[in-house]
């Protein structure tokens, strides 16, 4: 074979291969992470997990993608105006629909509280038991996504910052106008471990009091004395601390992200749990409201430490009532496969 004809045969193999390769690798989408496919050892890892956290079971996770960040003001500032959305901290409340959430018999609150508005968190003067939450949230009428502290705070200055007062509602309304979806449990937990397995945090097994500042959570007796370590009271601006494993970034702090999912606090336990890509539960159960349908939150915030819910571990869950909007909650979006 003449070297001329052996060069070009040569390049046609090569390119071959190399096109096979791109064929299997699939291509970087702007803002997202591609996250393999694979099997995870889903729930607690430590003495700190709770009972909805076991049993530990094994669950199959096809591929996806997940966006690098939490959702900042400025992408949801761009979906608002695309679209005129309203959210629900923006919205008329109608107590009918509330009280169907509280045991019967729950008298209304004065009118002068059914405005629009959203939880609003405020450190408390002294150390106070965990056991009333009332103690340091306040509702606060106007309080919304712009506005997140009430009507004098704005986000002209946090617009990097993740979106919160946003209800599970809102952050479906947007991902559905992105093209995209919530994650479920299974598939943010997956995420949340980048790689590594059966370990407690998102960078691994090391104290999120030691070494490095790895996230954005509350230093200090909660809620009353906040250190401030890791320079932010509230939250942090997206892709302020290491990413993980899979290129993701905060999935431990800042702020809490919706899932699709139900929350069912015996979950784990039904044999649904176990199957491939699991939905969650039909239906949400919570024996400490057992009258409120809620949906699953990951992640913890800016608010957890050891001593309160070390919420940033790994397979910590939460919920809330999916019309619920916080200052502390926000979320982050999913596509599937190859997309």
């Amino acid at each position: 074979m003449p070297v001329s004809r052996l060069y070009f045969y040569l390049i046609i193999v090569v390119y071959s291969c190399q096109s096979e390769q791109q064929q299997n690798i699939p291509s970087p989408k702007d803002g997202m992470a591609y996250i393999p496919a694979g099997t995870l050892n889903m729930g607690g890892d430590n003495k700190q997990a709770d009972g909805d956290e076991y049993p530990k079971h094994k669950v199959v996770i096809n591929a996806f993608w997940m966006d690098e960040t939490e959702v900042t003001n400025r992408q949801f500032q761009e979906f608002v105006e695309a679209t005129d959305y309203v959210t629900i901290a923006e919205r008329p409340i109608v107590w009918e629909e509330i009280a169907k959430d509280l045991p019967p018999g729950t008298p209304p609150p004065p009118d002068s509280l059914l405005q629009p508005g959203a939880l609003v968190f405020k450190a408390t003067d002294t150390p106070v038991s965990y056991n009333d939450p009332s103690q340091w949230w306040e509702w606060v009428i106007g309080a919304d996504w712009e506005h997140p502290e009430g009507p004098a705070s704005d986000i002209t200055n946090r617009m990097d910052h993740p979106v919160v007062q946003v209800a599970w509602e809102d952050a479906v309304a947007y991902a559905k106008w992105a093209g995209k979806r919530l994650p479920t449990e299974a598939e943010w937990e997956w995420a949340a471990r980048g790689g590594l397995e059966n370990k407690i945090y998102s960078w691994g097994n090391e104290d999120v009091n030691k070494g490095e500042l790895k996230a954005n959570f509350w230093q200090g007796i909660f809620p009353y004395q906040n250190e401030i370590k890791d320079g932010f009271f509230a939250s942090a601006p997206v892709k302020s601390f290491p990413p993980n494993g899979y290129g993701l970034y905060e999935m431990s702090g800042n702020v809490w992200e919706w899932c699709n999912d139900w929350y069912h606090y015996n979950y784990y336990a039904d044999e649904a749990a176990k199957s491939p890509n699991p939905k969650g539960p039909s239906d949400s159960f919570d024996p400490q409201m057992p009258y409120t349908q809620q949906r699953s939150m990951r992640g913890g915030s800016f608010l957890c430490n050891d001593d309160f819910c070390s919420g940033y571990r790994n397979a910590r869950r939460m919920k809330s009532s999916p019309d619920t909007g916080l200052s502390h909650t926000g979320f982050r979006c999913v596509v599937n496969g190859k997309w």
